[in-house]
């Protein structure tokens, strides 16, 4: 036990307490000091889908050579373009609002391809012509972090008007996660952090205390707001180096370059009414690419019949018999609750397969759903004259 004289104590307090506050003053200007830094390095990203309904979301430039930026897949989406901002400084000080760099968007966006995109890891790579004389490219980590790290964050929450907004946290964890989200189903190193992560700082960068990039934000926990799961370095040294592949166009823009009428149906999907021979079928192409790893599918089906009992072994083994003699697709059945059972045709076509592509198998789904469609509507057989005039007598 240590004994004080008299107010000795409280000289002892006082002391702490300016070597507290001059500790947290040196850290204030080592975190400006490391915001200006990464600031440098950060994006914030535009992007819009088909039905023009823009997103946004920030990004990481990493190779000044390529002039590269890397960010989420999911915050690209299927855009093929991104519209690209580096913070505004003046004076050392960024420019927050939004709305001042989308008042001067022909002074400050770039226009970039998204070259490449790989929604397993959730990744995305978007390429500029330009970037602006001050951006510094930044630095990637060697390895994968370790619990207990300190990171520092800057992202572009979508929640209010502010850009270049700063976070700092700790590493948490470093494995390998799999999961499903509302943009599909991902497998990459995680890096676990606490650390307040809001959409729109999907693609932000996750900056060591070197100054090194070892991930970019993701996601946060649904349970905990302050658990963050973002994309390790690894990763994103993966997709640069591997081939890179683009996001397939939108159907709805893939429709339109083939020039064939189509509605929007109820359920999101697009029709495209076909008339072959006499009758009408309704052929569907889905409004979402599905995927497996770096594959891209997109499907495209039309339904022939519904019923409320199950279909019986002899239609079984027809559907079976043509499954295996067609060239594009199989024939499938779903039970819906509403609808009973449905019989359908499905084809699978590479979702990055041109406009012509999609026609062709428009088409050919079309014609083999009408074929099938024919054949199972009950044949009615003419009576002859005299069978005709035997039952009316009959009456």
């Amino acid at each position: 036990m240590f004994h004080f004289k008299p107010g000795e104590l409280i000289r002892r307090q006082l002391y702490a307490v300016c070597l507290l506050a001059a500790s947290s003053s040196f850290a204030g200007i080592a975190s400006a000091g490391d915001y200006q830094t990464i600031l440098r390095s950060t994006a914030w990203i535009i992007t819009s889908d088909a039905e023009n309904q823009t997103s946004t979301g920030t990004g990481v430039y990493i190779d000044a050579e390529k002039k590269l930026i890397v960010t989420n897949a999911h915050v690209v989406g299927e855009s093929r373009k991104a519209v690209v901002f580096f913070a505004d400084v003046k004076d050392g000080k960024p420019q927050v609002k939004r709305k001042h760099y989308l008042s001067n968007i022909l002074k400050l966006g770039i226009q970039g391809n998204v070259v490449a995109v790989d929604r397993k890891r959730d990744l995305a790579l978007i390429q500029l012509p330009n970037v602006p004389g001050d951006a510094v490219p930044m630095d990637l980590a060697d390895a994968s972090t370790t619990p207990g790290a300190d990171i520092d964050l800057i992202g572009n929450p979508g929640d209010g008007d502010i850009l270049w907004v700063y976070t700092d946290g700790t590493v948490r964890s470093v494995y390998d996660k799999k999961f499903k989200s509302n943009h599909g189903e991902h497998e990459f190193l995680a890096v676990e952090t606490q650390t307040l992560i809001k959409p729109g700082d999907s693609g932000g960068p996750i900056v060591d205390a070197d100054g090194k990039l070892i991930a970019i934000a993701q996601s946060f926990s649904p349970s905990s707001p302050l658990v963050s799961y973002c994309v390790d370095v690894t990763e994103i040294r993966n997709i640069i180096a591997s081939p890179w592949k683009s996001a397939p166009l939108p159907s709805k823009v893939l429709l339109d370059e083939t020039g064939m009428p189509y509605t929007k149906h109820t359920s999101g999907h697009y029709q495209i009414d076909r008339k072959i021979g006499t009758n009408t079928q309704a052929v569907f192409v889905a409004k979402d690419t599905e995927y497996h790893e770096r594959a891209d599918i997109r499907r495209v089906w039309s339904t022939v019949l519904t019923s409320q009992t199950a279909p019986d072994a002899d239609l079984m083994m027809r559907l079976m018999r043509q499954s295996s003699a067609t060239k594009l697709g199989a024939w499938a059945i779903e039970k819906n609750e509403t609808e009973g059972y449905i019989v359908f045709f499905v084809a699978k076509l590479d979702a990055t397969a041109s406009d012509e592509a999609l026609e062709s198998t428009v088409d050919y789904v079309g014609r083999l759903a009408a074929a099938m469609n024919k054949e199972l509507t009950p044949k009615t057989t003419e009576k002859s004259a005299e069978e005709t005039l035997a039952s009316w007598l009959a009456e």
